[in-house]
């Protein structure tokens, strides 16, 4: 999915796993900072993927945010041509698991497209729907989804409209 940014001690190992905990994709990220609860990384996507509402282009920046107390990751994606905002996109997930050099996240399939206009897309609910997920992990995946809403409505980290990656 995304690529190691250089060699550099403070690179992260990321394991995008499937609802069963199943590792779909594993790639590496350059650490940016981190708090208690949460790490921010910087990657470089290396393939073209389509979503429809936009494609993401080898080379495009992605600097993530991963949260060990929230129901989703946020990846602020931006051109790796001329550095403009592509929008960003967030995966509803379990809370992630961050160590000091992995970060483990399961993905429950439903994703959130945010344009840089504010438009907010919502993504393969049709997956989602297939899961057979406890009630308690649908309830919490819904209330991402709306958390994820609101904290853009409002400009609130990171959804800042101003962020570049150059």
């Amino acid at each position: 999915m995304v690529a190691d940014t250089g060699t550099n001690t403070n690179t992260i190992t990321v394991y995008k796993r499937n609802h069963l905990g199943e590792t779909v994709v594993e790639y590496q990220g350059e650490k940016i900072a981190a708090g208690p609860t949460w790490i921010c990384l910087r990657a470089v996507f290396e393939f073209e993927k389509d979503l429809g509402v936009v494609t993401f282009r080898r080379g495009d920046i992605f600097t993530e945010w991963f949260y060990s107390d929230r129901w989703y990751n946020v990846f602020q994606v931006n051109s790796g041509s001329d550095g403009h905002l592509r929008g960003w996109y967030c995966n509803v997930t379990r809370p992630a698991t961050i160590s000091d050099d992995t970060v483990c996240a399961d993905d429950l399939a439903l994703d959130v497209f945010i344009s840089p206009d504010g438009r907010v897309h919502i993504l393969d609910d049709d997956e989602f729907a297939e899961l057979e997920l406890p009630p308690d992990e649908e309830k919490a995946a819904f209330d991402a989804v709306k958390a994820l809403r609101r904290l853009a409505s409002v400009l609130a980290m990171p959804f800042n409209r101003h962020t570049s990656s150059r």
